[in-house]
């Protein structure tokens, strides 16, 4: 009897145990759209629309500090894995300032001046201490949920996230970076990504990206308004573009090539002249 008894305790201690782990469990796995926290992160990822090339219209409002507005019109191209220009062309189409970021350098003309910057990746993080990458910017100007040091997000990766239930919105935070902490949130009926938060751990510095207004592009959605902010500097600088005309075309020119009468300049020389306009 007394051995019985022994073992009816081990198997009360056993089931016990099991629930605990059970209960942990569910807690670290919350349910989210009416599914459980991987079965929606699953959904989530799986569901991600991976579009070539994605261009359109944008209307720029540059803002600091909540000051005066420069709005100005421009023109979004991206193609996935090599480019992405941003045009501003704000009277009858003349181009006076292009951005091209593509995997090995940053590229930015100023047409007024005949003056460019060309930076690498490897020399800006070395200059402010980073760990960007065109990847990085290249998810935040595609709405896409990214791993810094990866190409893309698989299903195989969502253990590299923390999942939090905001009510209608999801909370994912990556959970093993160092110089990057990466922040989204997504929402909880159609799993479109809202939100993006980078900071730079240790500092104030943080770059949160804001989406909006989603659009039928294809056979999935894109925010047509995206409001970047950049804090931690001592003022606010923030980017609302609203885009229109979206498409897929891929019918442009990936690369930018400029004439000897252009002048490289040091990438502090031309900052300093758009940010104290």
């Amino acid at each position: 009897m007394k051995r019985f008894i022994y073992w009816v305790y081990v198997v009360c201690l056993i089931v016990l145990a099991s629930s605990c782990r059970s209960l942990r469990h569910a807690e670290r796995a919350p349910m989210i759209g009416g599914l459980k926290g991987e079965e929606y992160q699953e959904k989530v990822i799986s569901g991600l629309p991976h579009w070539n090339c994605v261009t359109g219209k944008v209307a720029l409002n540059l803002n600091v500090d909540g000051g005066k507005n420069t709005k100005l019109s421009a023109t979004l191209r991206m193609k996935k894995g090599e480019v992405i220009q941003l045009s501003v062309a704000p009277l009858l189409g003349i181009e006076v300032a292009r951005l091209e970021i593509s995997p090995d350098r940053i590229l930015a003309v100023d047409r007024l001046h005949k003056q460019y910057v060309e930076v690498s990746f490897d020399e800006l993080n070395r200059m402010a201490d980073l760990n960007l990458s065109f990847n990085v910017l290249q998810s935040l100007f595609l709405n896409e949920i990214f791993l810094p040091g990866k190409e893309t997000v698989e299903v195989s990766d969502l253990h590299r996230f923390r999942m939090t239930s905001e009510g209608d919105r999801a909370l994912w935070e990556v959970k093993d970076t160092r110089k990057l902490a990466c922040r989204f949130r997504t929402t909880a009926d159609k799993g479109w990504l809202e939100s993006t938060s980078v900071t730079l751990s240790g500092t104030p510095y943080a770059l949160n990206w804001t989406y909006g207004d989603f659009g039928k592009l294809g056979a999935a959605y894109f925010p047509q308004h995206i409001l970047a902010e950049l804090q931690g500097t001592g003022k606010t600088y923030s980017l609302d573009m609203k885009l229109s005309r979206m498409s897929v075309g891929e019918d442009w020119e990936t690369r930018t090539s400029l004439s000897s009468r252009y002048k490289k300049i040091e990438l502090t020389t031309l900052l300093k002249m758009w940010l104290e306009k």
